[in-house]
Formats: C-alpha cells, structure tokens, sequence
C-alpha cells in the first residue's frame, strides 16, 4: 500500500521523486499549532453533534495537546512519507490513542482542512505583522519628533527641491506604513471565514455545526460557498499583495538610507551595529542591513507573482498547485518580518549630520520658489510670470556662484526693479520650512505636533 492513511484503493508505492514532488511537510511543518487547533475544534463539535462519542472526542482532545507539546520541545519525528502536517499529526495521534484517532477524520478534507489551517496562520502572521509595523511607526515618530526642526534637503528626481525637516521626511514613512496596516487589516477582515465543513468539494451529509468549529477558531462565520471554501486563495494572494507593498515602502527607505550614509551625501551615520566593513578595503563602512531590506523586496514580490500565475489558470475546485500556497508565502512573511525589525533598529540607531543637512538644505538654489512665493504676495505679479524672473534670478546666482541668499539686493533688481530688501527674508532654508504651516506642511511647529498625535495614537492602540 502506498499510504496507510489514504491507499485503500493503491496497490503499489510511488516512486520516489513522486514522494518529492508531492510531499509538503518540509514547509507545511509550520502550521502546526493552526492544524491542532482546528483538528480540537472539529473533535469537539464532532461530540456535540453526536458523530463521534464524547469518550474518542477527549482522548483526541488529550492526543492532540500531547503531539502539540512534543513539536514545540523538538521530540516529534515528522515524516516526508506522510506527505504533510495534517497527515503526521494524525498518524502520530494514532499511535498514542489507537482507533479512537481514525473518527477524527469524520466530515472532513484535508482540502477544507489546510484552507482553514492557512487562513489561520496568515491571521496570526498579520498580527505578529501589524505588531512589527507599529514598532517601525513609534520608532520613526521619536526621531521626527526629536528633529521637527532640524533642516535637510527636500528631493525631487534626485534633485534639490525645497528644504524639508528630517523629522517631516520620516513621518512621511509613518504614514506609508499607516495605509501597510490599513491593507493588512482588510486582509484579515476578509480571510476571517471559516472553510471547516466545506469537505472535498460539496459540503457533507453529516450534520456538522459549521458555525460552532467557526467561532472556536475566532472566524466571523463559515464561508457560504464549499466550492469557494476549498479552491479559494484570495486571502493568501491579498496578504502578499499587502506585504509587497510594504516592502516596497522599506525598500524606498532603505536605499534613501544608502543615498544618505555615502560619504558623498554624508547626511546621516550608521553605527557599527548596522554596517559592515570590507574583507579588503579597511577603509570601508557599508550599509548591508539596509541593502539586504532592500534586495528581500524581491522575494515577497516573487512569492506574489508565483501564486498568481499557480492560481490564474486553476478550474473549481482543489487542485495539488495549490499546495504551492505556503512555501512562498512563509518565506515572504518571514522576509517582511526580518526587514521591519531591521529597518526599526536602523531609524533608532542613525544618526544625522545636522550641520551637513543644514548646509545641503541651501545648495542648489532650494529657497527659488519662495523667491516667487514672494514675488506674488509682495508685488502681486502672476506666479508664471514670477517663476520666469526667479529663473533669472537663479541664473545670475549660479553665474556668480553665490547661493540666493548671498546674492546683492541690486543684482536682482536688474531683472526686477520693484524687488526690496525684505526678499532676504524668504532666502534661508530655516526660514523657508518656517512658512510651510498649511495642515501637511513641514514646518516645524507642523512636524512636531504630527510626531506627537502618531505617538499618542500608537499608545493608545498598542
């Protein structure tokens, strides 16, 4: 017989790169805690319906607790042969409490089965995921509060823009991983259903109470649908669609973190804890943890676009591809979660060259546009028009090679007579975030009361 928990009707073994190709222990080992528990909430509501005696439903229920302890103290022998978790689980249960084990199958698939253990891992992954974010959250809303004020370089297409503050730039990461949460939570709310009592395919002639297994697991309800229940991996598709995306959000953070520490930049320090140095070069501090956070975003994107293509030519209703579920996912969670735990310790742990930001805040003419601001509130000219004699401003500027600020009241009157020395007030970068007090701006009063509402808020949450 090739499997003594399924080949009845199988004469001979498979080969073996057929115990290979179809086995799934090797990854699947991780739900263990999940099977268990829907494996106890199926005995229980087995007994309350009277298919199976109340006497099988408690030696199971003392079975399950004993395999349970002996995964988690590392004394349990799991077997490729057996295929998978459920199968080892229920092999093991078998000769610790005989017979009564073989009952615990009654009214179910492994098909239902492994779709309500997955739902249930990936609900308690998001959890352990949501955790990991706020931590990333409070981490980036301290250091923006200690530097609301303190002035850097603002950046478009890798260009001086306008200067922000360092503490408005990591809030902006606050509230990227504020929607990751939003997107996670949705996740949850809609893989919170419950595929126990789907069976293989078509439900079951036994008289299951599909409602009481689904609030012993937490579920909001059983799914309606038992084609649905057993072929449906929407959930696992829209938690790595959630985890793509915040990676993407680590990734950006991580290669500014890179842009920032080169000594050509020189805007923040690493210490030795999150760098490493050259097996050749003595010299050299290099930013590994912010560059392995970023390369990992290749992985959970490639755990998305595997699942896809697996699920996008599958008819109803359980297919073997979709064994190919869990490998990818797992190794995508536990990417994610490895890269937020990195990227909170690196935003504790840099550093920023005040002094240096400062002095880069003011390069490349950043202050121009309140040079126009100022040429349409002072003397009332149209913007376009004010763009226009600030771009000659600045041309005279870099021609002389002196910043806008440095450059004599009558140069700029050369292109706009009506200009006065109050524009000097405009010109510094302190003075320029100082006038960004619109709701979302970043001036520092702004930053500061932005840092301490996500604060408050994050207590309040945790």
């Amino acid at each position: 017989m090739s499997n003594k928990m399924w080949g009845g009707r199988f004469g001979d073994k498979p080969d073996p790169i057929m115990e290979d190709i179809n086995a799934s222990i090797d990854f699947d080992r991780h739900l263990y805690r999940q099977d268990i528990a829907a494996s106890k909430a199926h005995a229980a509501m087995l007994a309350k319906k009277g298919i199976i005696t109340a006497q099988d439903a408690k030696r199971i229920a003392h079975g399950l607790d004993t395999i349970l302890s002996e995964i988690e103290a590392g004394k349990f022998s799991f077997q490729r042969a057996l295929e998978d978790i459920h199968m080892n689980v229920e092999s093991r249960l078998a000769a610790l409490i005989g017979p009564a084990a073989g009952r615990l199958h009654t009214a179910r698939s492994r098909n239902d089965q492994v779709a309500t253990d997955f739902r249930l891992w990936l609900r308690d992954a998001i959890g352990a995921l949501d955790g990991r974010l706020a931590a990333y959250q409070r981490a980036l809303a301290e250091t923006a509060l200690k530097h609301a004020a303190t002035v850097m370089p603002g950046f478009t297409h890798l260009q001086p823009a306008q200067p922000v503050t360092f503490g408005h730039h990591l809030l902006a990461y606050v509230e990227m991983a504020a929607r990751d949460r939003g997107r996670f939570a949705d996740a949850r709310g809609r893989l919170n259903e419950s595929p126990l009592g789907a069976g293989a395919l078509a439900g079951t002639s036994f008289p299951l109470d599909r409602a009481m297994t689904a609030r012993a697991l937490g579920f909001a309800r059983p799914m309606a649908n038992s084609l649905d229940a057993v072929s449906d991996r929407d959930f696992v598709l829209e938690t790595l669609s959630a985890c793509a995306i915040t990676a993407v959000h680590l990734s950006r953070f991580a290669e500014e973190i890179v842009i920032w520490s080169s000594p050509l930049t020189g805007l923040v320090r690493l210490s030795d804890k999150f760098t490493t140095g050259s097996s050749m070069m003595p010299q050299k501090r290099n930013p590994d943890a912010a560059e392995l956070v970023r390369a990992k975003t290749g992985r959970v994107f490639g755990a998305l676009t595997a699942l896809m293509m697996v699920m996008k030519g599958l008819p109803l209703a359980y297919q073997k591809d979709m064994q190919e579920d869990k490998e990818g996912a797992i190794d995508a969670v536990g990417a994610l979660t490895l890269s937020l735990t990195a990227m909170t310790g690196m935003v504790r742990d840099l550093e920023p060259d005040v002094a240096r930001m400062r002095q880069a805040a003011a390069e490349g003419f950043a202050t121009a546009t309140d040079l126009a601001d100022w040429l349409v509130q002072a003397l009332k000219l149209p913007f376009r028009e004010a763009h226009h004699v600030t771009g000659r401003i600045v041309a005279k500027a870099a021609a002389a090679g002196v910043p806008l600020e440095k450059l004599p009241l009558e140069t700029m009157q050369a292109v706009e007579p009506r200009i006065t020395a109050a524009v000097y007030g405009v010109l510094s970068a302190d003075k320029s975030v100082a006038s960004r007090k619109v709701f979302g701006g970043t001036a520092p009063r702004n930053v500061s009361a932005a840092a301490k509402r996500w604060l408050k808020r994050l207590k309040t949450k945790a």
